[in-house]
């Protein structure tokens, strides 16, 4: 080969003086590679066990308010729809259901007659279930419709999204004094705010607004919407890993005992679940965040529990154990269900 400039040459010297082997001088023994400890040391653990949570909290979200059957055909929209998908995610095991509502034009709608539509008949057959909704008043009188699902104990937590930004096409911002006050309301009422945030800007939000003055108490619980337009984008792998390490350093610098979610979102979809669980770090799957069943592929999500337990054969296969109800709500400070 005309790139070859090995000295062949010598190599033919050297196996006419030794016999060709590898160095080996086992100071081990009888140990050949010890993988707990060293000879020369005394209770040294050369490798200890990662220190990743054996529980994971996994939340279930049925169908959010941006999708619609044009995007995913099997998107539950009416309230019918979306009581059956929530059913059947809980049929099949899922601790933890993240309701939105949708009007007859298929918009998303805080109306409360609807989630309780939705919500009592699951509360009655799945009492130990943690319901989580979205309350995001968009449209007037909107507040005091947030507020009376509240006060109703419908739900267990909801999300104070901490953001401003252009999610798709749609302006979404949450003004701080929003922010504050439905923090404030959220804890009165006894449900937890979620800290949603979709870019490292929202972080500094909920620190400056939230934290800072103190308002919001411990246990911190966050939940990362990185992936949507218009959020921290992942357009491939490398991206997704560097963004969600940003997010999630970030989050750390303010609290490492947060609880934090993050939810496969966007085209990064069940990768970036499947990196936030390999980081120890809690995941939400289902029809809100994706349409997509993988980055690289079309195929759409089928329902809600047959994705709920797909992740939950990937999560067994990485040794962790989906939380149940009372476990999720003791890591974020709610009081366990009997």
């Amino acid at each position: 080969m005309a790139t070859d400039k090995v000295n062949w040459a010598y190599i033919e010297e050297l196996k006419k003086q030794e016999e060709f082997k590898c160095i080996w001088m086992p100071y081990g023994l009888p140990e050949i590679t010890d993988p707990v400890g060293t000879k020369y040391g005394i209770g040294i653990d050369v490798q200890p066990a990662w220190n990743i949570p054996r529980k994971i909290a996994v939340s279930t979200t049925i169908t959010g308010s941006f999708y619609s059957k044009r995007t995913n055909p099997n998107h539950p929209i009416t309230p019918e729809e979306i009581y059956q998908s929530a059913r059947e995610a809980c049929l099949a095991g899922a601790p933890i259901v993240h309701i939105h509502v949708r009007d007859k034009d298929g918009y998303n709608t805080l109306d409360p007659e609807l989630f309780h539509r939705v919500i009592d008949p699951l509360r009655k057959e799945f009492p130990q279930t943690v319901f989580d909704g979205c309350m995001v008043p968009m449209q007037n009188g909107e507040w005091d419709k947030m507020i009376d699902c509240l006060k109703s104990g419908l739900l267990d937590v909801t999300p104070i999204n901490t953001v401003a930004t252009y999610c798709g096409d749609s302006l979404f911002c949450k003004p701080p004094h929003v922010m504050i006050e439905k923090t404030r309301l959220c804890q009165e009422f006894g449900v937890k705010p979620q800290i949603a945030v979709y870019c490292d800007g929202d972080i500094d939000n909920a620190n400056r607004y939230l934290i800072k003055t103190g308002l919001l108490q411990k246990p911190y619980h966050f939940i990362i919407l990185a992936n949507l337009p218009g959020g921290s984008p992942m357009p491939n792998q490398k991206a997704m890993v560097e963004s969600l390490m940003h997010m999630n350093n970030r989050i750390m610098e303010i609290d490492d005992q947060a609880v934090t979610m993050v939810c496969a979102a966007g085209r990064a979809s069940s990768y970036l679940a499947t990196f936030a669980a390999l980081l120890g770090l809690h995941i939400r799957v289902g029809m809100e965040d994706t349409v997509w069943k993988w980055p690289h592929r079309n195929e759409k999500i089928a329902n809600n529990a047959e994705h709920f337990k797909s992740f939950q054969q990937l999560l067994g296969y990485l040794g962790r154990d989906v939380a149940t109800p009372n476990e999720y709500r003791k890591m974020i400070g709610l009081p366990e269900k009997k």
